[in-house]
């Protein structure tokens, strides 16, 4: 079985989205944990509207914790709210997944809906360096496929890591497994943060992180103030 795992906090606009793509993937055996950070949206109407199964959320890593604990599968996977997949996208990555025979993998972004410009800048300083790095310095946001015993053999997602948690994540089973970026299927993500905080901040914290996380460690006060969820005035 495989277990798609997604933290929430009020995601009424962008879960619908997702969780639609999902229904129309040619898998069959697979569930749905949503792990909401008390929203006060619709976001849980839409989660019984669709059968998930509903845990305690909180910061992410707290929710893809959680949302692991409560999995039946013995693969999970875990997903951003704000990400839609493409048609075929199970098909194509489960099988990339299992004839390279990985431990753990995570996907290049395409935004979504789809902009040139915006695929430009998120192939050419995303995609591309991340799969440059691929065996040196593994890179994982908004979709990471994992065997659940890996997970389980690093304890999952440091919670004490207020950014990039998921990059750490990645990189602490590939000192144990083997890593990969999937080639054949790529995950469609909003680009509503760069848009609201502009590209060339959040391109500049995402950048400063990097040199934090080589040079210093894992990111766990809030120097680069970044919020979950912050796209709504409440």
């Amino acid at each position: 079985m495989l277990s798609i795992i997604i933290p929430t906090l009020n995601e009424e606009e962008c879960l619908p989205l997702l969780l639609d793509s999902i229904k129309k993937q040619h898998v069959h055996d697979y569930e749905i944990i949503v792990a909401d950070a008390k929203s006060k949206d619709k976001t849980l109407d839409i989660v019984k509207q669709h059968g998930c199964r509903v845990v305690e959320g909180g910061l992410p890593a707290k929710g893809r914790n959680n949302g692991a604990k409560a999995a039946k599968g013995e693969l999970l996977f875990f997903l951003d709210a704000d990400t839609v997949l493409p048609e075929n996208f199970f098909e194509k990555s489960l099988r990339e997944f299992s004839k390279r025979k990985l431990d753990i993998a995570s996907f290049c972004l395409r935004p979504y809906p789809e902009n040139r410009f915006e695929y430009f800048l998120i192939n050419m300083f995303y995609n591309k360096m991340m799969v440059v790095l691929e065996n040196i310095l593994p890179h994982a946001a908004m979709g990471i496929l994992v065997k659940r015993e890996l997970f389980s053999k690093i304890n999952g997602f440091d919670e004490s890591i207020t950014l990039a948690e998921d990059h750490d994540f990645a990189r602490r089973c590939s000192k144990f497994s083997r890593f990969g970026v999937i080639r054949s299927a790529e995950v469609s993500v909003s680009t509503r943060r760069f848009k609201k905080d502009g590209w060339l901040v959040i391109g500049g914290k995402f950048f400063l992180c990097q040199l934090h996380m080589i040079f210093i460690g894992p990111v766990r006060s809030g120097i680069f103030n970044y919020k979950f969820n912050h796209y709504k005035n409440d």
